[in-house]
Parts: structure tokens; C-alpha cells; sequence
């Protein structure tokens, strides 16, 4: 069965992308432990594209499929699993990439959701936690995505969250959603 195409942000509340989130159903792939079978010649870019034997995988409805049988090894690796073999992935940063955010409400009060590169929807708040990493190139955002998955926050997305960490008054400064607080200095 192919795989609907992703929901528009911004149509949708944040109450809607938070029951759509909680909707969806994903392979067990926690429970899955196949033996290892070596690497699946594939490989995530840092902007979110997905390779494979060095040429991008151009369908949108594929990268979604790949994505859903993604998993993060105890040591740091990530793999593709299926109930039968194990490949690993190459990764360059984190697998995916938030591209679009919406935000409702101010302050304390405030929920913001994201818009993966590959079509989930990803509500911030204490079981999807957003942290910022800083490196010799400047900040890098992440947001939690699942099972030690994470997505890079986009630049363009990076400057909104900065701006409602100075606008929100808080010290330090950082972003409210679901209730939770994220400092946007590293910790």
C-alpha cells in the first residue's frame, strides 16, 4: 500500500498535528533483532537527502518507507532493520530534518510543532525535547524525534526559535512547548 502523502502545517492546529503524532504507526523495530547482514550502500546527507550507491533517492514516498525502519544502535550506529536483516546507514548529522515549524500561543503557554523533511509531524515538549549543540560553525539545533532519532533543525527555523527566546523575556534565554523549557545555549 503506498504511503499517503504528508499533511500541510500549516493547515492544520497544533491539537491536530499532536493527535496525528500520537495516529501514527510505525514498525517495532525495537523489538526486531536480526543478525547483522553488513552495510545497505546508503547514506544521509546533512541537508536530509537520502542516497543510495552515491545517486539520491528521488522518490519522496521511498524515503518516507526508509524511514520508518530506522533505528539507533546502543553504540551510536545507525541501521536499517527488518524483522529478517540488519544494514547499516551512513548518517552525516542527524537523519532527518525539521523544515517547517508552527507555533501557537506565547511564553510559558507556547507549542510549537515541526514538519519533518520526511513528512512527520513532531510536537516539542518533554518526550520530543529540543537541544542545541555548539560546534566551531556555530549552533546546531536538534529536536527529539524518537528512540534516540533526531532531527537538525533548520537554519531558517533556528533564527525563529532564537527570536522567541528573546522575545519571551526568559533568563536564561530559551523556548517553551508542551509545557517544557529549552535553554537555547548549549547545556
Amino acid at each position: 500500500m503506498p504511503m499517503p502523502p504528508p499533511p500541510d502545517l500549516s493547515s492544520l492546529s497544533l491539537a491536530d498535528v499532536a493527535r496525528l503524532a500520537g495516529e501514527r504507526r510505525l514498525p517495532p523495530v525495537a523489538s526486531w533483532n536480526p543478525a547483522h547482514c553488513g552495510h545497505s550502500d546508503m547514506r544521509i546527507a546533512r541537508d536530509g537527502t537520502w542516497f543510495h550507491q552515491g545517486s539520491p533517492i528521488g522518490r519522496a514516498a521511498m524515503v518516507r518507507l526508509f524511514s520508518t525502519i530506522l533505528r539507533r544502535e546502543d553504540d551510536g550506529r545507525h541501521v536499517l532493520v527488518t524483522p529478517v536483516e540488519k544494514l547499516d546507514i551512513d548518517v552525516e548529522d542527524a537523519p532527518f530534518v525539521a523544515v517547517e515549524m508552527k507555533v501557537e500561543g506565547e511564553g510559558v503557554d507556547a507549542d510549537i510543532a515541526f514538519r519533518l523533511n520526511t513528512g512527520d509531524l513532531v510536537p516539542a515538549g518533554p518526550h520530543h525535547a529540543i537541544r542545541f549543540e555548539e560546534r566551531g560553525d556555530g549552533p546546531h539545533p536538534y529536536l527529539h524525534v524518537r528512540d534516540g532519532l533526531e532531527a537538525l533543525i533548520a537554519r531558517a527555523l533556528y533564527y525563529d526559535l532564537a527570536a522567541l527566546a528573546l522575545d519571551n523575556g526568559s533568563d536564561p534565554p530559551g523556548i517553551w512547548s508542551g509545557g517544557a523549557f529549552f535553554p537555547i545555549a548549549p547545556q
